[in-house]
């Protein structure tokens, strides 16, 4: 009997087919083979919310030889991802191709092992088709708001705008923390730390209050009143508490924190992450195994860990750690609720293949993604690490002073794996010398700090997801995707990590909450991802609930068509650049061939010039700076910033190193011909070959 199983990617049906062998013929669809059309609405609102999908175009070939291969099989698997738009796409192949109920089958790959595959083709079913509701449902909102919102933002604000459901809320967010950041009021606080001996050993103790607790100090009137009481006063040791505590491993990753820890410690995206999750996930050539999936599924929500995972890890634990690092309980960590738990969370499909194993057969950041996912699994289920604590209370003048060590006494986890916050703070403490109570202590020095409050900082992509996903915005496959999108779309730049709206990204959300507030409130859009989930449970129906957003939806956009007539909102986002002709401060505005700086003068001042950006690299020919400018293309090139009279300009990118044959900037060229760094000075002519990416 012959049998076709059809997935996404060529990558995985390469991995699959390894594992099927003869009897099966394994295709990918590369991806979705139908949607809705690009040029209309393709929604039918008035005759029930239906859909109108046709083939994407350019898919003519892969949908012809899908159709032909279904034809000559005597049986259909379709193995699209295990999750909603995985089961949406296998429901599309099963229309397109026109397979029947009788000779075609749902399969799921949780992961591309020789047992994943086994299990999979084990367990054929129907198609989901609630699922396929859920993810046609959120198709369709997304239609809407965007087919019919985006003309509007056109009219009302400028061209080439788009609006998003879930893409405005998170719009929202950001543009909300950066408007608390500027109101934001310091308050002025002190400390003061004492540098403190004994014997021979110092260290160092913080002011605490007096015998009746927490004293703030609040000015320099308040910390001087301490100083003034402390004096020449000896510090005396008073109550010393010692304890040993213990630290426990997170758990497994799920989508969102994989993303997180590959922000904080990787400085990946949440796109690229997800890319390379997705490479580890299909299917990697090992030299001695062949083609083999490396991790589980990454789309997922779920911290559950099956019983065969969790014995390998404990039994990879023992053999190479040692028994004293495998807690006596194996580890069960609980699914926050809300949580879809259709899969386990996101580990190595084999503890023992360590990332050291793979090293060789992986990129650079596949090794690095693997190597976080496997620590974090293993770690997950080790022994706790302890430490040794000690806290003192130092008494002076009447009041307190503390000090605290913490010194490790068992690795346990943190031997493979500790977590990353986005605030790092040092945990290591130190140990403290021996003391005993009523002993006096030498004061080698005494400073009091003035600080000031801080306001909270602006989103990373790690603490935004965090916040996505703790407001319930969004689903674990669409983080990613939607950071993508309003970055794409100038809503948000990207400083260093920081995430921070733009003049347009906050005009386009002012407008949204004054005619469409309930698009960017955030627990509107978290109901309507808890009632999309409730279609997959069968508790809603989805016309009805297209119905119902749709018209609200429909009021409030032709009320606002209404109150904008003949309006138009202007986007002002002023430089710091000043106009050398008029002294104003100089606008960005877009044109025809993306932004430039303009004066607001205008038209009695007409002075124009491009955007500039100075690379902090000084020019090879004359000593001035190179600044990187934009091309009419769009393209970026570096040039002197005495242009025209001084003639340096470049395509090859300044880094920070410098010629070690005349000590000025290294440049790097990086294209398909030539990788190389180089000088630029013609009187130099230094330069060094730069190895392949493997």
């Amino acid at each position: 009997m012959a049998k076709l199983v059809i997935v996404e990617s060529p990558a995985k049906a390469k991995t699959i087919a390894k594992y099927l062998g003869s009897g099966y013929q394994v295709k990918a669809s590369m991806g979705h083979l139908r949607d809705l059309p690009k040029k209309k609405l393709g929604v039918d609102i008035e005759g029930g919310f239906i859909p109108q999908y046709i083939p994407i175009e350019d898919k003519d070939k892969v949908i012809n030889e899908l159709k032909q291969a279904a034809e000559a099989s005597d049986f259909v698997y379709l193995a699209t991802d295990p999750d909603r738009e995985g089961e949406a796409i296998s429901w599309h192949l099963k229309e397109l191709l026109g397979l029947s109920d009788d000779t075609t089958k749902r399969i799921t790959f949780n992961e591309i092992t020789a047992k994943g595959v086994r299990s999979g083709i084990e367990a054929p079913r129907a198609i989901d088709e609630k699922l396929v509701d859920s993810q046609q449902t959120r198709r369709i909102l997304d239609r809407i708001v965007g087919y019919k919102l985006s003309p509007f933002l056109w009219r009302k604000v400028q061209r080439g705008l788009s609006a998003g459901r879930v893409q405005s809320v998170v719009t929202r967010l950001i543009v909300d923390r950066e408007r608390e950041i500027r109101n934001f009021t310091p308050k002025e606080y002190w400390t003061i730390a004492a540098l403190l001996a004994s014997g021979d050993s110092k260290f160092q103790a913080s002011f605490h209050g007096d015998a009746k607790g927490k004293i703030e100090l609040k000015s320099k009137e308040d910390a001087d009143r301490v100083l003034s009481a402390v004096g020449e006063d000896k510090f005396i040791v008073g109550a010393i508490r010692e304890s040993e505590k213990k630290r426990s491993p997170a758990p497994p990753f799920i989508t969102s924190t994989l993303q997180q820890e590959a922000s904080r410690k990787l400085n990946m995206t949440s796109k690229r992450t997800m890319s390379i999750a997705q490479e580890l996930y299909e299917g990697v050539e090992l030299k001695e195994q062949g083609l083999t999936g490396l991790i589980t599924y990454m789309r997922t929500d779920s911290t559950r860990l099956s019983d065969e995972a969790l014995d390998a890890a404990r039994g990879y634990i023992k053999e190479r750690f040692g028994a004293q690092y495998v807690p006596q309980k194996t580890r069960f960590y609980k699914t926050k609720s809300g949580a879809q738990d259709a899969h386990e969370a996101i580990r190595p499909t084999d503890p023992a293949l360590s990332p050291d194993a793979v090293k060789k057969s992986l990129t650079p950041d596949q090794f690095k993604l693997y190597k976080l996912i496997w620590s974090r699994f293993v770690a997950c289920q080790m022994a706790d690490a302890l430490y040794d604590t000690v806290s003192v209370d130092i008494a002076a003048g009447g009041y307190i002073f503390k000090a605290n060590g913490r010194t490790l006494k068992f690795a346990g986890f943190t031997a493979v794996y500790e977590e990353s916050r986005d605030e790092e703070k040092s945990d290591d403490e130190g140990a403290l010398p021996p003391l005993s109570e009523g002993a006096a202590l030498k004061a080698e020095k005494i400073e009091p700090e003035q600080h000031f409050t801080q306001p909270p900082g602006r989103y990373t992509e790690a603490s935004l997801i965090r916040e996505m996903e703790e407001k319930g915005v969004g689903r674990p496959s669409t983080y990613a995707p939607i950071i993508s999108t309003i970055l794409n779309r100038e809503y948000v730049v990207k400083e260093q990590k920081s995430l921070k709206p733009t003049a347009l990204g906050e005009a386009v959300t002012d407008l949204m909450l004054d005619k469409f507030n309930d698009i960017v409130d955030v627990k509107f859009t978290a109901k309507m991802e808890d009632e999309l989930d409730s279609i997959v449970a069968g508790k809603s129906d989805y016309k009805k609930m297209l119905e119902d957003f749709y018209g609200n939806f429909a009021e409030e956009l032709s009320q606002a068509e209404k109150d904008l007539e003949k309006k138009r909102i202007k986007v002002v986002e002023e430089s710091d650049v000043t106009c050398e002709l008029c002294g104003r401060k100089m606008v960005i505005k877009q044109g025809p061939f993306g932004k430039f700086l303009a004066c607001p003068g205008y038209p009695e001042c007409k002075n124009t010039k491009p955007i500039t950006e100075d690379t902090g690299v000084l020019c090879p020919l004359c000593g001035a700076r190179v600044l990187k400018r934009k091309s009419k293309s769009g393209y970026s090139y570096y040039g002197c910033e005495k242009g025209p009279a001084c003639k340096f300009m470049t395509w090859d990118k300044p880094t920070t190193k410098t010629c070690p044959k005349c000590g000025k900037a290294v440049f790097k060229r990086y294209t398909k011909e030539e990788k190389k760094n180089l000088c630029l000075d013609p009187a130099c002519g230094w330069e060094e070959e730069l190895k392949k990416k493997k």
